[in-house]
């Protein structure tokens, strides 16, 4: 149905776009998904589009309800602008939907600058979408022709041949945008293979469109997805192949990569350059001290911990692209097809993501004083991508959470067990005993009997005076809890971790597992595994770093 067009860039604008680009994603999603062969032919490109674009209406629309409550009108078309591209660079998922924030926010840089009524027209347009080109490619490491970046280039080079009104602009970059998808399988060897164009090409396409629409109140044509004989045609299929080939070459990283990041512009250089050296695919984008990091990498575990050296990273999400996966082998599979079984779990710091991420679990991190909601976790269930899966929230709080999550993801045709475990170290039990292999039912009892098996405890400081099972503690002692309850209150952390470890041992044990927080002291892991070595013969420690995980240390007792 056509809308009222709108004649110039303000808020309402700004909203309405958003809103028409969500629409437009949301009807191409699976189509998109279909054709993504490059760089990854993980067959997300679109659903990783819609959920940017989703973030980016979501923040417009908190900034319109906010000036409604407070009876202020309407926003100014900077604060809509910038709640644009807020909103997509902390949502923003995939590589595309990475380009995709750096596109809005290229976009805003110029419709937000020196006032109101700077960057309104026609004219206003055409330098936002050359300075949204033009920044996207920035943040790739290395750009690669017949990609998003190629459209998202022409789209500004079509614009800035033109003269004329938003509408007029919006036209010419839709369709300068359009050619350059078409022409993309000429331009990259994968796409040509599988015969599709770039599916995140296409994706920006659909939001071109949605552009045109805001100001013309009128649709444009149907998006080319197929290549055809006319490669520099916009007339071509629109049908889907049924098989989509893998970017070139083989044994490529195993692990995508993303956080968002704060920290100054000279750590983020530095962080590109080592990202740079352990992967591909890397793209990072932001600005102002907030940065959304992107990358493919074999070891995630590192790719965290650059992220650490070089400010505060969180929403940390690591995805293993599976055993048998194209980007790992560089084989040809169906698009889309789940795996038979998969594990997600929460964890309480980087280190845990990285070392869950390994063993092949989709992760969610627990942010300090911001536990996952159950949305996270259904987004975690789908990003699995398997048919079974087995939901460790590792935390007992966190239960009704999981349990909410795991039947919605029910409800969508998941196969989903939920295992209580109630800390990271009973999550690790399970998952070292987990067996894809085996039975579904088997295979989560045996993960349940694993995790049960697993007594906790973890050494805390306390933040603030207050009762507990073992007493009254101050703001700054140290606390030893087993099992979720006080036990301990000391003033020295190794101490009291020795005396929490030998309450736990006194009941028999054969594995330690200790799990160091980025405050723990440095010798506090040499000295537990000291005192379990010469005080409990036939028990084995095992030490992993947790990083910025809350609890300077958790201790696990199997």
């Amino acid at each position: 149905m056509a809308h009222v067009p709108q004649t110039f860039f303000d808020a309402l604008a700004v909203r309405t776009w958003c809103g028409l680009a969500l629409r437009a994603l949301g009807r191409a999603r699976e189509e998109i998904d279909a054709i993504n062969v490059y760089p990854v032919a993980d067959g997300d490109t679109g659903t990783n589009l819609y959920l940017t674009a989703e973030s980016a209406v979501a923040a417009v629309e908190a900034v319109f309800e906010g000036h409604d409550a407070h009876g202020s009108g309407k926003p100014a078309l900077a604060d809509a602008a910038r709640a644009m591209a807020h909103g997509a660079l902390i949502g923003a998922r995939g590589n595309s939907g990475t380009i995709l924030a750096q596109l809005l926010r290229g976009m805003a840089q110029v419709l937000a600058a020196d006032g109101e009524t700077a960057h309104t027209d026609g004219e206003g347009l055409r330098l936002a979408l050359r300075h949204a080109a033009d920044s996207a490619r920035q943040a790739v490491a290395h750009p690669v022709e017949g990609t998003v970046l190629t459209v998202a280039s022409a789209a500004a080079d079509a614009a800035g041949a033109v003269e004329g009104d938003c509408g007029t602009v919006a036209r010419a970059a839709y369709d300068g945008a359009r050619t350059a998808l078409a022409a993309t399988p000429g331009q990259l060897a994968v796409l040509e293979r599988a015969g599709v164009v770039d599916a995140g090409g296409r994706g920006l396409v659909a939001v071109l469109g949605a552009l045109v629409e805001t100001f013309t109140g009128e649709a444009p044509r149907a998006v080319p997805v197929s290549a055809s004989p006319e490669a520099g045609s916009a007339e071509v299929s629109a049908t889907a192949p049924d098989e989509c080939a893998d970017a070139p070459g083989t044994g490529g990283p195993a692990f995508e990569v993303i956080y968002l990041l704060e920290a100054g512009d000279t750590a983020v250089a530095r962080l590109r350059e080592r990202l740079d050296g352990l992967g591909d695919s890397l793209v990072v984008v932001g600005g102002d001290g907030l940065w959304n990091v992107h990358v493919h990498v074999d070891d995630a575990g590192a790719a965290v911990e650059a992220g650490i050296e070089a400010g505060r990273p969180y929403r940390i999400r690591i995805t293993h692209f599976g055993l048998g996966d194209v980007h790992t082998t560089g084989a040809e599979r169906q698009p889309r097809e789940r795996a038979q079984r998969a594990v997600v779990a929460v964890v309480p710091g980087e280190g845990l993501a990285g070392l869950y991420a390994e063993a092949g679990a989709t992760t969610v991190l627990a942010r300090l004083g911001e536990p996952p909601a159950s949305g996270e976790l259904v987004e975690a269930v789908r990003r699995a991508h398997a048919r079974e899966v087995v939901l460790l929230p590792n935390d007992a709080d966190l239960r009704h959470t999981a349990a909410a999550a795991a039947e919605q993801a029910r409800a969508e045709g998941i196969r989903v067990a939920l295992i209580p475990t109630r800390s990271a170290v009973q999550g690790i039990a399970a998952l070292a005993v987990h067996e894809p292999e085996r039975r579904f039912d088997e295979d989560v009892v045996q993960m349940t009997s694993a995790a049960g098996a697993t007594r906790y405890a973890e050494v805390a400081v306390a933040e603030r005076q207050s009762w507990t099972m073992a007493g009254i503690c101050q703001a700054g002692d140290v606390l030893g809890l087993i099992d979720g309850d006080v036990a301990v209150i000391g003033s020295d952390v190794t101490v009291t971790a020795e005396t929490v470890l030998d309450r736990m041992l006194s009941a028999g044990g054969e594995l330690v597992t200790l799990v160091l927080g980025d405050e723990a002291p440095e010798a506090v892991a040499d000295h537990l595994e000291t005192r379990v070595r010469e005080s409990y013969l036939a028990v084995d420690t095992v030490v992993y770093r947790g990083g910025r995980q809350g609890a300077v240390l958790l201790i696990g007792v199997e």
